[in-house]
């Protein structure tokens, strides 16, 4: 898995600053799919069994080696040279033979390395169709695996984990109510009361006031001099002279 991380993830990481912005961007965490996927913890049992029967084998390989350097120590001054030399060889083949085995087992393409590939390529199949299915139906472009990539931030609401595993048929009740959570108490998820201001009801402005004034009765305004006709030829002006004679 070490290539996959040297070589994929830069590629992403370029792929993404330049086009995320673009693209419909998910996650997952992969090692809760293995550990919530029965099929996935399976194959861990029988790795790991498979793997404490090769330690178990090699302790026993170590446990020879031990007792028999104790005993050429113990032994070294009573010995003659020819059983010294003796024991010494065997000692050293014994660790050699300890040495070539691990190698055999945990060194690069060794058994543990089959192990892992034949029990758990399977499963990792199922795990990357389901990923595939899920991005799809959700529409996305791009999914980054947690697990692989730590991300400083995440929306929660953008997790593909719970629904990969309802597609692998995972009971996820509890899973998707703790999602749902995280989703909620997410500030970005929260909705924001509107700051654009209420329109009135029955109140009125003062200046709403004015002009049903002017409006209610428009006959009123009959009355009032009309300041666009000079004064001395508007008939409803009364000249000083005339209200004179009026009183009198």
């Amino acid at each position: 898995m070490k290539w996959y991380n040297h070589i994929i993830l830069p590629l992403l990481i370029i792929f993404l600053s330049s086009n995320a912005y673009s693209q419909k961007v998910g996650f997952i965490n992969s090692n809760t799919i293995r550990e919530k996927f029965p099929e996935a913890q399976q194959a861990q049992q029988r790795v790991q069994s498979m793997t404490d029967e090769w330690k178990r084998e090699l302790d026993a390989m170590q446990q020879k080696i031990d007792n028999l350097e104790f005993e050429i120590k113990k032994n070294r001054l009573i010995w003659t040279e020819t059983e010294r030399l003796s024991k010494e060889s065997e000692w050293g083949n014994l660790k050699k033979n300890r040495e070539d085995y691990a190698k055999s087992i945990f060194g690069p393409n060794g058994k543990y390395d089959e192990a892992v590939k034949t029990i758990y390529t399977p499963v990792e199949e199922k795990i990357y169709a389901a990923v595939q299915q899920v991005s799809s139906d959700q529409g996305f472009d791009i999914i980054i695996d947690q697990s692989i990539q730590p991300l400083p931030y995440v929306n929660y609401k953008y997790d593909m984990t719970v629904k990969v595993l309802k597609n692998l048929g995972v009971n996820v009740d509890e899973l998707e109510k703790e999602l749902a959570e995280r989703i909620e108490k997410d500030p970005r998820n929260q909705q924001k009361e509107s700051k654009i201001p209420k329109r009135r009801g029955r109140g009125r402005s003062s200046s709403d006031d004015n002009e049903d004034e002017q409006l209610i009765n428009p006959q009123d305004n009959k009355n009032q001099p009309d300041n666009t006709i000079p004064p001395d030829k508007n008939p409803n002006l009364i000249k000083p002279n005339e209200e004179r004679r009026i009183k009198r």
